[in-house]
């Protein structure tokens, strides 16, 4: 199989391409180019893919490698539109790395957004200053394992949210929080009720979401579910909601 590469500059290489004669050949530069040169050893005649993140896939041969700048000479351009509805998971902040690592498995089951959440129960608390660094890291982890699953789309990690800022997403969004005591089972859900906008997918820390804060998503709009009987961790529960979505929603 073919390795797969990001480079979020590859719209305007291809469109600089489209307008200069000859063969299109586009550029993967910095880090990427060097793990494609010297920890994979691409060579010289060989399948390369690389996509922008957003849709765009192209197809090529490896031109020249150097260790910054791989040339792919293109074959064929493929793009792919945003997933709808659109799942999106929010995390309460974790302990330890074990939010990253919801962060990591959700993203390669095709998560298309992911939103820190500071719930009332989360160990971690983050400043403005460990906000900013949290979001970049998780953006990494989101990029990273877009390139793991080899995904048109990268999720992006929005701004740390609170829970006043989730209940009025619900007005406009199907909010689903997940509740080991809720009467509705998330694999009983109605595919066709949730329409073509936002699926957010809430998942508290290692306690639980607090009833108080249960209480005001509902109160928003937002919907309890479970998943089934058992209780999972916070680093397991929404990736297995998101396969489970995307069942139901004929993604796989």
């Amino acid at each position: 199989m073919a390795h797969f590469y990001l480079d979020e500059t590859l719209a305007a290489q291809l469109a600089a391409a489209d307008a200069s004669s000859g063969e299109a050949v586009v550029h993967l530069r910095g880090s990427d180019a060097r793990h494609a040169a010297t920890v994979a050893r691409v060579r010289v005649g060989e399948q390369l893919r690389l996509g922008d993140g957003a849709g765009l896939v192209v197809h090529g041969v490896v031109a020249s490698v150097e260790p910054g700048d791989v040339a792919l000479a293109v074959d064929r351009v493929e793009r792919y539109e945003r997933p709808r509805p659109s799942i999106h998971l929010v995390q309460a902040l974790a302990k330890g790395d074990r939010d990253e690592l919801a962060v990591q498995a959700a993203t390669e089951l095709g998560v298309d957004g992911i939103i820190p959440w500071q719930a009332a129960r989360s160990v971690s608390r983050w400043d403005a200053a460990k906000a900013a660094k949290g979001r970049e890291r998780w953006q990494t982890i989101a990029r990273e394992a877009t390139k793991q699953a080899i995904r048109p789309w990268m999720p992006t990690v929005e701004p740390l949210a609170t829970t006043a800022d989730l209940a009025a997403r619900a007005a406009a969004s199907t909010v689903l929080v997940l509740e080991p005591t809720a009467e509705h089972a998330l694999t009983g859900l109605d595919a066709a009720t949730l329409g073509h906008g936002d699926v957010l997918i809430v998942v508290g820390p290692e306690g639980g979401v607090a009833p108080e804060e249960l209480q005001r998503l509902v109160a928003g709009g937002a919907r309890a579910v479970r998943l089934g009987s058992s209780v999972l961790r916070t680093s397991t529960a929404g990736p297995a909601a998101i396969a489970v979505l995307s069942a139901r929603l004929g993604r796989w």
